[in-house]
């Protein structure tokens, strides 16, 4: 159940707002920085190759270094700065410069862009920057070009944006995945609140009940038969113990996640024989019957089956203004049938439409695939009927 929290907890701060953006850190910087000294270095040896290209000058060199230096604002404006660099490197390119790693600044700018889900811009500045290259530079430089070079150029870049193409698959599958892990620790942790609070309601509102109920009978009876008070303040003492049992006991679970299995409650059908005593006295006439063979039931089954009557007595002395109940376990092959009939007021629409613990109920017998009904009586006031299924495959 700590488990269930701690979800929570990662649930509440996946979903919190948005920081401002933050200042770069020395690592993003270091890329960027390095490739630029990268390329000034290479193009300086490229243009040694490269004797009837044009000669690296100023202009050249700032060409050189404002691609690298724009990938700075590569994440936070991709298409811009894709955008910049292409223009940055098609002027290089058209001037005459050797070839060399200038194009390594295009070639992050357009795998980004495609990963990032930008891939209309990035095919798009690939294909600007391939047809400038080949259809302007007759324009700006007369200087042949062979079918060879069209041909091999086209192959590296639809090599590079192929494998940006997988590259981007690959992310948003892990994104898509991070996204279902997320919704399941927000639904596990929906369910273990739900299910905390079906506890906490069922072992306080029960035990609670039974010490308002002596509570006012030992006022009634403190001053005018001191002696039958005592049995009330007995009663009292008895239901408040055992309900702080229960919670400590819930809260040891919450507490330890080692220990969680030998700590959590052991409330089962096996205990309704105390529930039966306590609640006759408490004023509330309660009896118990059995039908088919009577056995060890799947642990949530019984567990359930138990806060079901459980809650039912509850509201009955809270609610129903009875005098006597009837808990009936009718054992089948496939399903524990529970009902709870009082002599009391309740009405049907009243119980329908009540609070937490006819909901607290129906999500208990619907965990298990199972139903629970409200309806009349034939001992005149209310029936509580759940059918558990008990199959364990649920």
């Amino acid at each position: 159940m700590t488990h269930g929290l701690d979800l929570a907890y990662r649930a509440r701060v996946d979903n919190s707002a948005p920081s401002a953006p933050q200042p770069w850190r020395p690592s993003a910087v270091a890329g960027p920085l390095a490739l630029a000294v990268f390329q000034v270095a290479g193009t300086f040896g490229a243009s040694e190759g490269q004797p009837d290209r044009r000669a690296v000058d100023a202009f050249a060199l700032l060409l050189v270094v404002a691609g690298p230096v724009s990938l700075l604002w590569l994440r936070r404006h991709p298409v811009a700065v894709l955008w910049f660099v292409n223009a940055v490197t098609l002027t290089y390119l058209l001037r005459g410069y050797a070839y060399g790693p200038v194009m390594i600044s295009a070639v992050i700018a357009a795998f980004a862009c495609v990963v990032l889900g930008h891939r209309a811009s990035a095919w798009g500045a690939v294909a600007v920057l391939f047809t400038g290259h080949f259809g302007l530079r007759g324009f700006f430089r007369d200087e042949p070009w062979s079918w060879g070079q069209v041909l091999a150029v086209a192959a590296w870049a639809l090599l590079v944006l192929i494998l940006a193409e997988f590259a981007r698959v690959r992310r948003e599958r892990s994104i898509a995945a991070r996204a279902a892990r997320s919704e399941t620790l927000k639904r596990q942790a929906n369910e273990e609140r739900l299910r905390i609070a079906r506890e906490l309601h069922d072992t306080v509102a029960h035990h609670m009940s039974l010490i308002n109920m002596q509570a006012g009978v030992a006022l009634h009876l403190i001053d005018r038969q001191p002696e039958q008070a005592q049995a009330a303040l007995t009663a009292i003492r008895d239901a408040s113990k055992e309900g702080l049992t229960e919670l400590r006991a819930l809260v040891d679970v919450l507490r330890d996640e080692e220990q969680r299995a030998p700590r959590s409650p052991t409330a089962m059908l096996g205990s309704l024989d105390d529930l039966v005593e306590r609640s006759n006295a408490a004023g509330l006439v309660v009896t118990k019957r059995v039908e088919g063979d009577q056995r060890t039931l799947p642990t949530a089954v019984e567990l359930a089956a138990f806060r079901i009557v459980q809650e039912s007595i509850t509201n009955v002395i809270r609610h129903a203004d009875a005098d006597a109940a009837q808990i009936e376990l009718g054992y089948g092959e496939t399903e524990l049938d529970v009902r709870i009939d009082d002599n009391g007021r309740g009405g049907v629409v009243d119980a329908e439409t009540g609070g937490s613990g006819i909901r607290g109920m129906r999500e208990r017998a619907s965990a298990l695939h199972g139903s629970l009904t409200v309806g009349a009586s034939p001992l005149g006031g209310l029936q509580i009927r759940a059918r558990l299924p008990l199959t364990e495959d649920r």
